[in-house]
């Protein structure tokens, strides 16, 4: 009579006879040999992968670092267009003040009067040195792009469609539109 065997007497037994394996040395993965690599397809195509993958993330990277380059570019330049143009205007302003301040000094109306047409004819000035250009109204024909109508008047004196007086002056800045001119246009009588 054979007394029955329990499983894990059966386990221990099959296992006692071989060699155990030993675990694998940490950061050794397995990678094939490099003679063995340029034989292996998968083995190649994976090392071109993680090439490709490493490519790409610098490739975003510097990507990403162009754009922020970039938009601080832009941004700084703005700023120094904007600064600019305000260091134009600041004698502007400052003729104005000095303006304000005499006519509250003085009984001479027509004192004040020269002097602030002093600070229009200034302005004007540092208008032209940044660009800013007036739309030409009275007497041109009207021109949607840089009129607005807000009046048609009947008029055997002037021309129809033509602008006969100027409510809102306009302005350009080289070939673009700041403001649209507020204009009075002949209409036939």
């Amino acid at each position: 009579m054979t007394e029955p065997k329990d499983e894990t007497s059966e386990r221990t037994e099959s296992v006692v006879g071989e060699a155990p394996e030993a675990p694998p040395s940490p950061g050794s993965e397995e990678t094939p040999a490099p003679e063995a690599a340029a034989d292996d397809p998968v083995a190649r195509l994976e090392a071109e992968r993680n090439e490709l993958k490493d490519k790409l993330l610098r490739t975003a990277a510097d990507f990403d670092n162009f754009r922020k380059r970039a938009r601080k570019d832009v941004e700084e330049a703005a700023r120094g267009g904007r600064e600019s143009v305000l260091r134009e205007i600041l004698p502007v302003i400052d003729n104005l003040e000095r303006a304000v301040a005499a006519s509250e000094t003085t009984d001479r109306v027509e004192a004040v009067v020269e002097g602030v047409k002093l600070v229009l004819r200034s302005f004007e000035d540092t208008a032209s040195r940044i660009g800013l250009e007036r739309v030409k109204t009275v007497g041109e024909r009207f021109d949607p792009s840089v009129h607005d109508a807000i009046q048609q008047v009947e008029s055997a004196d002037a021309e129809p469609g033509t602008v006969i007086a100027e409510a809102l002056a306009g302005y350009k800045l080289g070939d673009r539109l700041l403001r649209a001119a507020l204009v009075v246009v002949a209409k036939k009588p």
